[in-house]
């Protein structure tokens, strides 16, 4: 995924209200970037890190900066605009980066589905096939060389996964992949010590058969590209 301008180079001031940024130009500039992420963004938001941000021309927005990437003081890249994972995937299915996934021919985004009126992220299909359902999580949280999913108590989360097993339940397949966007991350496991129901779901859904895929991202100023396979430590508990 290539972003549709070039990006621009600031330094983080502070992130405020979940979607505001204020941040610096090296030329003494001040002024209030959107922060298009709900998240926590533990690790991902440290006053001084440089972040990369996008201009809109469109004259309606009040904020027209977005800030997409931040730059940690070990000089890890992390996504940090959500909304550039599902198209991220996206590309990576249609050009079967993910080889567990390749055979698929036919790709759907937001397809409605479940018992709880939910929205997969990608439905994907194809002759002699099953049916095969994607959640994408996007995971930025590094701790003591590990990434964990989610960074917050996600009750959403917990609600896909118990839609993930309702769909193994009906005889299809599903998928969650977890699209690591923070370079310095190379293996993912479930942050029991932040939402232990989620963890605990999640190795439910495991059980039931959901099978769970982790990938990592080439990330840079121009674009950011899927591009390997990660571990999985789902059984990991990180120490206190």
């Amino acid at each position: 995924m290539q972003f549709p301008t070039p990006l621009n180079k600031a330094r983080l001031l502070k992130r405020y209200k979940r979607f505001l940024a204020d941040v610096e130009t090296t030329s003494g500039e001040q002024f209030t970037l959107h922060c298009p992420n709900t998240g926590a963004m533990t690790g991902c938001a440290e006053p001084g890190f440089d972040v990369w941000y996008s201009l809109s021309d469109n004259p309606k927005r009040k904020y027209p900066g977005t800030w997409e990437l931040a730059i940690d003081d070990a000089g890890h890249s992390i996504v940090v605009n959500t909304q550039r994972a599902n198209q991220v995937v996206k590309e990576a299915l249609m050009e079967s980066l993910i080889a567990e996934l390749a055979q698929y021919p036919n790709t759907r985004a937001e397809v409605k589905y479940g018992e709880q009126n939910s929205r997969i992220d990608f439905l994907l299909s194809g002759p002699e096939l099953p049916d095969c359902y994607v959640e994408v999580k996007s995971v930025t949280l590094l701790d003591s060389c590990m990434g964990y999913f989610p960074d917050a108590v996600s009750v959403r989360g917990q609600k896909h996964l118990d839609e993930l097993v309702h769909c193994v339940a009906e005889g299809h397949r599903a998928v969650l992949l977890f699209g690591v966007m923070h370079s310095g991350i190379n293996a993912v496991a479930p942050a029991a010590h932040i939402d232990a129901r989620y963890a605990e779901k999640l190795h439910a859904a495991v059980a039931a058969g959901v099978e769970v895929l982790a990938y990592g991202c080439r990330i840079d100023e121009a674009g950011v590209t899927m591009d390997r396979p990660l571990t999985l430590e789902l059984d990991h508990r990180k120490s206190s």
